[in-house]
């Protein structure tokens, strides 16, 4: 369609397919479902209008700012909703099979193991520190590109959507919550009792709870965290991601950006967030999507002159 990019139709796409699972799928777990499929329809509508009405006048300004920007402000209202529809194909969560598959492949859970072993506040903070640069991450690579060359932005947003929205519906249809089951985190689920002796006795050693790192993550999650949303780890597959487009486009900082991509990698399973198998999928998903994105991108929008 005329005025499109590479990133609308993704946009687009995502809104059709999570509405038309929700339509078909529903259940007693999605009660809202009529106004979430409303509001699907209703953000289909909207984005169209914003992209035909800004292609034909090109007006300056806040309608200029949202069409270029609308994906990223719709990444945390996606990610929260997947929490409230992640049961129409299990009832059940499947950290269980996981925790077996684990177990199978490490003979322990990583995830409990890895600050038991390490449980001091200077090397929490670290790990705690790295996870939280996640959303420096994001938001940094995208600003500075913004700033830098509108075209490596379109760029790099079009490919980060593109990851996130193939993430969130494999959340959608294969539900895990992550290690913090094992620490009985997530309100009206508990592991099965086979499992719950593989939790240590404490939750988290009292030198880690002291950190300001890691009570700026508990508050992130209490508050933004969807259940459901560990499998394939999309902390590491973004994080990845970003990481490709320093080296593609930000070349002072890509070093460091990757160093700092490794801890958070790392830091996934030590701070107990996620299992090791839903990091070894979060590199498997950078791996298959960011050439499959990058591509897409190319494909409808043209070659682009090398980064100076």
């Amino acid at each position: 369609m005329r005025y499109y990019t590479f990133v609308d139709y993704a946009t687009q796409a995502y809104l059709a397919v999570v509405g038309l699972l929700i339509l078909c799928f529903h259940n007693a777990t999605v009660p809202s479902w009529r106004w979430l499929l409303t509001l699907h329809v209703l953000g289909m509508v909207l984005i169209h209008l914003l992209i035909h009405w800004v292609g034909r006048s090109r007006p300056a300004g806040v309608l200029n700012f949202l069409r270029h920007f609308y994906p990223v402000l719709l990444y945390a209202v996606f990610f929260c909703e997947t929490g409230s529809i992640n049961r129409m194909f299990f009832s059940q969560y499947l950290d269980p099979a996981v925790i077996r598959c684990e177990q199978s492949l490490f003979g322990c859970q990583p995830s409990v193991r890895f600050m038991e072993n390490l449980p001091w506040l200077a090397v929490s903070e670290i790990f705690y520190a790295s996870y939280f640069s996640y959303y420096i991450m994001i938001g940094g690579v995208g600003i500075a590109l913004f700033l830098r060359n509108r075209q490596q932005f379109f760029h790099y947003v079009s490919v980060v959507s593109f990851l996130f929205y193939i993430c969130y519906l494999i959340y959608i249809v294969l539900p895990v919550i992550g290690s913090r089951v094992f620490f009985r985190q997530v309100a009206g689920y508990e592991l099965p009792v086979e499992f719950q002796k593989l939790a240590p006795t404490e939750p988290y050693p009292g030198a880690v709870t002291a950190g300001v790192f890691f009570r700026l993550m508990l508050w992130i999650y209490r508050v933004f965290e969807a259940p459901g949303a560990a499998l394939p780890s999309s902390h590491v597959a973004v994080a990845l991601c970003t990481v490709y487009f320093s080296f593609r486009y930000l070349r002072p900082i890509r070093f460091v950006h990757l160093a700092v991509a490794v801890l958070l990698c790392l830091s996934t399973v030590y701070c107990r967030y996620h299992y090791a198998v839903d990091v070894l999928a979060g590199l498997l998903t950078a791996a298959i999507l960011v050439p499959l994105g990058n591509w897409l991108y190319f494909k409808f929008t043209g070659p682009q002159p090398p980064a100076p």
